[in-house]
């Protein structure tokens, strides 16, 4: 690698991988753009960041929601791109008493997004990256590290930890399986594993020592994107430099507000077709 990757000045925060409509059906009949990178960036540019999405939709309505979702919330599309085939839809049936199941998930183009290396000397520029989900994950996350990047991942949608500054796990209310997993990111070459437990709060390990935080208190409305939410929180403040505990209470925070509306953002929703679902 060309050391002028090393002297780029870094500015910013991107956000690469997966975009979805994530369609609501059951006992509430409504859509909403999603998924975990465009749910971060969204997240990271109402807390204030200068913030690029860089991913892919096909030629249809749902690709152009997406990008219009994306440029009205003020994130930078330029690195969004139209590829051959269907943007990705996700499933999720409300039940009555208003539990949320996933039963069907097409990550479709979203799949086939890999950045060009003139993609990823843009995001280079970034001062941080989050992946979400990308089969490509092992490459970017190299490539981004060798250009002088911080990194994150959301480890529960793209696998592998080497090369990263922060890995991003999910366990539930399971404390003994949020361990695990946190030890199983640092061996794996993660810099930080950090791990969302749902309403038993967040923990953190780096190797040696160990951080928890409490969840918020709160009325829960709709828990969909709420992990996302947490990611944008932390990693806005980890790339300013603060200390990790500071940044998992932010991430609570960012997750909390998150909760108490439809969707991973606030955002309008539109109306589902009757019939369309399962």
């Amino acid at each position: 690698m060309s050391m002028h990757h090393q002297q780029t000045e870094h500015s910013g925060l991107a956000t690469i991988g997966d975009n979805t409509v994530d369609q609501y059906y059951g006992a509430d009949l409504t859509s909403f753009v999603g998924g975990n990178a465009v749910n971060v960036a969204v997240k990271l540019r109402t807390l204030g960041a200068d913030v690029a999405y860089a991913g892919a939709v096909g030629p249809d309505a749902d690709g152009e929601r997406i990008r219009r979702t994306l440029e009205g919330e003020g994130v930078d599309t330029s690195l969004l791109v139209e590829l051959p085939g269907i943007t990705s839809v996700s499933k999720i049936r409300v039940e009555d008493d208003g539990e949320r199941v996933i039963f069907f998930e097409d990550f479709a183009t979203s799949a086939d997004y890999q950045p060009s290396d003139a993609d990823l000397d843009v995001l280079g520029r970034r001062r941080l990256v989050h992946i979400g989900m990308n089969p490509f994950a092992d490459r970017i996350r190299r490539e981004l590290r060798a250009r002088g990047v911080l990194v994150s991942q959301d480890c529960a949608v793209s696998s592998g930890y080497a090369d990263l500054d922060v890995a991003f796990c999910s366990a539930g209310d399971d404390r003994p399986e949020a361990e695990r997993l946190a030890r199983e990111a640092i061996a794996g070459g993660a810099r930080l594993a950090v791990v969302t437990c749902g309403p038993a709060g967040s923990i953190a390990h780096d190797g040696e020592r160990w951080w928890e935080a409490a969840a918020q208190p709160i009325e829960v409305v709709d828990t969909t994107g709420a992990g996302d939410s947490y990611i944008a929180g932390f990693v806005h403040r980890f790339a300013q430099g603060a200390d990790v505990q500071t940044c998992m209470i932010e991430g609570s925070r960012v997750a909390a507000l998150t909760c108490q509306h439809w969707g991973g953002f606030d955002q309008v929703p539109q109306i589902v077709r009757e019939g369309a679902g399962a």
